[in-house]
């Protein structure tokens, strides 16, 4: 049974409310407004906390205005109540952040408007139950951060920023406005729910196939994947509460489409193969040219590049659940992450240097290696044992992280490591192996229900597992070696190549004119 309304979807109200008195107050410390902002904020928390718990006793729930290809629709389930959740949670943090950093700002009301309505948009769009909510509410949402990114507008970095977001954004909204279009042809409503039960029915059909890719290319411009990555590691001239809203909140979008969408994207295996290979080599690229950053904001935006990569990866697989705990996790840990940046440098420098680490030869390698995996095979023999046999992607997503693991068991059974510290990596690779397969079933048992199961593997799959799966393990064993070679003249030449993300963004300055200069008499 689906009820009528939920307490969740008074929320953006409640924002858009106190985001229209911030408006109305755009000066320099307006009264009681900072203090109105984070009262708004808790209470958007309240609200998406009262509609899980009304989901929990009550099943889900939907409004709706007009029906059929017209719908616009909120729904409350059981995924868009738990975004609408973490959602309130990012916003009533970054308020509460914004009363102090922003205290005595000229345009201090004015931003408070700018973040309330931005995050009002979000969770709109993450409750969203129709096409044109989504179109409309990912619209919303990028006319208010470009205003944001330009709250210095004289900031010549900030322009570009903005520019190259708002190009790159507002291609994906075409992307999926022409997407919602072939669907609501293609079905004959806006209906998520309802598209998705009738392509179970009678499949995608070449128009559906068009569409579902385009969504594809909507979702990848929106989380920042590779080659359109750049706009994101340039966001840095906003105030740290933009920049925590955006890798803990909006820079997720592309993947909450994708989970929203999880019931048509799954019967599109060419979309499921881009989003694995792109999100792959996404998640290594951004993830290689982060560990030659030096600014602490700069390096934690390539790890969001990353990161969105990784999910874009979980999401091609169809693990769809994982993907999910993925963003939660994400949007906790970037929403800390940028909110302590402005300690980060004091509590390095506190820091004690325990003296260089061991490196390990190309034998404490392989054996580092060996030794992970037969852990991570022993524990998944056990999980599936005890929980219940695992899927082969499943399985591969957790080599793919155990890899990372072996890298730290190299350095523990180097020569002139000590005992204490091989006993702590290889401790490390069996919690890390436990602690994912554990993670997984958590996943699988809150949310799984309510997202499609991952496909049974067809020739197209088994290949991409297999090139997923030996890509990272290829990355992660020349990383455990890496200290072999790092003093190789041509280690200098890698890292500055790495560290300008091999100067792909140099073609998206060029598409905006950034490289044009001012001549000066």
């Amino acid at each position: 049974m689906v009820s009528v309304f939920s307490v969740s979807f008074l929320a953006p109200i409640v924002l858009l409310l106190a985001a229209a008195f911030a408006f109305a107050n755009p000066g320099r410390r307006p009264g009681r407004l900072p203090q109105l902002s984070e009262a708004a904020g808790l209470a958007a928390l309240t609200l998406t906390a009262g509609g899980v718990l009304q989901f929990s006793l009550a099943g889900p729930s939907q409004l709706s205005l007009f029906d059929g290809p017209a719908m616009f629709a909120l729904r409350a389930d059981l995924v868009s109540a738990t975004m609408a959740l973490l959602v309130g949670f990012i916003a009533w943090i970054v308020m509460r952040y914004s009363r102090s950093y922003l205290d005595g700002e000229a345009r201090e009301g004015a931003f408070h408007g700018l973040m309330l309505a931005t995050l009002a948009a979000v969770l709109i769009f993450v409750q969203s139950g129709s096409l044109w909510t989504l179109l409309v509410a990912t619209l919303c949402i990028g006319l208010g951060l470009r205003r944001l990114l330009l709250f210095y507008p004289e900031r010549p970095e900030a322009q570009r920023a903005a520019t190259k977001f708002t190009l790159v954004w507002h291609t994906g909204d075409v992307a999926l406005a022409i997407a919602a279009v072939l669907l609501v042809a293609s079905f004959g409503t806006a209906d998520i729910g309802d598209i998705a039960a009738l392509a179970a029915l009678n499949g995608l059909g070449i128009t559906g196939q068009i569409a579902i890719a385009l969504v594809v290319v909507a979702a990848l411009l929106k989380t920042a994947a590779f080659p359109v990555h750049g706009w994101l590691t340039e966001v840095m001239e906003a105030p740290t509460p933009v920049s925590a809203l955006l890798h803990a909140g909006i820079i997720n979008s592309g993947g909450v489409l994708l989970i929203t969408l999880s019931g048509l994207v799954q019967f599109s295996p060419g979309a499921m193969a881009a989003l694995v290979m792109l999100g792959g080599f996404t998640a290594l690229f951004g993830a290689a040219v982060m560990l030659t950053q030096s600014a602490v904001k700069t390096a934690l935006a390539w790890s969001t590049v990353s990161q969105m990569g990784f999910m874009l990866l979980q999401c091609g697989l169809g693990l769809w659940a994982l993907a999910l705990l993925h963003i939660l996790a994400h949007s906790l840990y970037k929403a800390h992450a940028f909110l302590s940046s402005g300690g980060a440098v004091r509590a390095v420098a506190s820091l004690r240097r325990p003296g260089p680490v061991a490196v390990p030869s190309l034998g404490a390698v392989l054996k580092s290696f060996a030794v992970a995996i037969v852990l991570y095979v022993l524990i998944a023999v056990l999980f599936a044992a005890v929980i219940g046999p695992k899927t082969a992607q499943t399985l591969a997503l957790g080599a793919i992280l155990i890899f990372g693991v072996a890298y730290l068991v190299a350095q523990g059974l180097a020569d002139m490591a000590p005992w204490e510290l091989t006993k702590r990596t290889v401790l490390a690779s069996v919690a890390t192996a436990i602690a994912y397969f554990a993670f997984q079933a958590v996943a699988h048992l809150v949310w799984g229900r309510a997202l499609p199961a991952a496909p049974v593997p067809g020739p197209l799959e088994w290949a991409l597992i297999v090139l997923a799966v030996a890509s990272f393990g290829l990355v992660a064993f020349a990383q455990a070696l890496f200290p072999l070679w790092a003093h190789h003249p041509a280690t200098s030449g890698l890292r500055v190549h790495l560290a300008n993300g091999l100067y792909l963004n140099a073609l998206l300055d060029r598409a905006i004119g950034g490289f044009s200069t001012a001549r000066s008499n």
